[in-house]
């Protein structure tokens, strides 16, 4: 899990869990977590206003638990006063904000997901397994962290995020013009999409007949997307995703390298994924991060999870190199 909600949390268990007891389950789960902790008090109103559950409210606030309620009014005891538990929507959006951490606050990111499509004629195309899952999850990550978003993605059977712009593309072409139209103003770029490295040098305009027993097929390279916004616009903090089937330490710094940009980002397909679960379509995946002067891993964890984490590393690496290209700029125009 992300985090846990107890909802409703009784007076009962407000006390139990200020004490650090865990002699039944979910005392148990909430001592034994590392995530974080929310509460939603319901109880009746005098002994939600008792000393000691007032007290026990605050330790547990101390700790770092986020309560959630309680609201006012009339209570199934019919009694009138705080103690009522707070409507599911509002419990829903105060546990949002666990994870608006707010440190993306005033950029603008844009994040590109999902796989590409090109045609071989009309009814056929070459693709990939990419289903989109990590690119919309950095996406909502970026979301929660304060940034504003842009989504541009491929064919994938995803809803789209809360809070942000979509701009649904089929083509490495149509991906790469619509990054480029919408790129000015961009703080970072994250390139998370499976775009194509080939498509088909001529398209059929109507559906190939199955008539020999051998074709060929020739292939022209589509645009780099992620090297062509890092070459056109160099002071733009671009992330890059390798998905590689062996030798990934590799591979990602030779990507790092010979793209230029501030961090890549590569984790294990096919085969060389079934010890990590992180196989095209799951809901899990593990990572590990490279920038010029140093790594990191993100060891196994949900989509969801992860991007928080790959933000957050983002988020500070930014920082740093925004702030060490500022102190290049003063000391450029001293004067001679």
């Amino acid at each position: 899990a992300d985090a846990i909600l107890v909802a409703p949390a009784s007076a009962d268990f407000l006390a139990r869990l200020t004490q650090g007891r865990a002699d039944d389950l979910l005392s148990a789960i909430c001592l034994a977590s590392d995530v974080p902790l929310a509460m939603a008090p319901a109880m009746n109103t005098r002994m939600w206003q008792n000393a000691a559950t007032q007290q026990n409210a605050r330790t547990l606030l101390a700790r770092g638990v986020l309560m959630l309620g309680p609201d006012e009014g009339e209570q199934a005891c019919g009694e009138t006063g705080a103690g009522r538990l707070q409507a599911p929507e509002v419990l829903l959006a105060g546990l949002a904000e666990l994870f608006q951490s707010g440190v993306l606050s005033g950029k603008t990111v844009m994040v590109t997901a999902g796989p590409t499509r090109e045609a071989v004629d009309a009814v056929r195309y070459l693709s990939n397994h990419s289903s989109g899952k990590m690119g919309f999850s950095v996406a909502e990550a970026a979301v929660e962290a304060g940034a504003r978003v842009i989504l541009v993605c491929g064919p994938v059977g995803l809803s789209t995020p809360d809070h942000l712009q979509r701009l649904n593309v089929v083509t490495a072409q149509e991906m790469f013009d619509t990054v480029m139209a919408h790129i000015q103003g961009v703080d970072i770029f994250i390139a998370t999409a499976a775009v194509a490295d080939y498509r088909p040098v001529e398209v059929a305009t109507g559906k190939t007949k199955k008539k020999a027993e051998r074709i060929q097929l020739e292939l022209e390279p589509t645009p780099d997307i992620l090297a062509e916004v890092k070459a056109r616009f160099p002071r733009l903090f671009c992330v890059g995703f390798a998905a590689e089937t062996e030798s990934l330490d590799e591979y990602a710094q030779d990507k790092l390298q010979r793209k230029g940009v501030e961090m890549i980002a590569a984790n294990w397909v096919g085969p060389a994924a079934t010890d990590t679960e992180g196989a095209f379509g799951s809901d899990t995946n593990a990572l590990r991060l490279f920038w010029k002067d140093g790594e990191s891993e993100l060891p196994l964890a949900s989509k969801d999870k992860l991007a928080r984490q790959l933000i957050l590393q983002i988020a500070q690496l930014e920082e740093m190199q925004g702030q060490h290209t500022i102190d290049d700029d003063k000391v450029v125009s001293l004067p001679a």
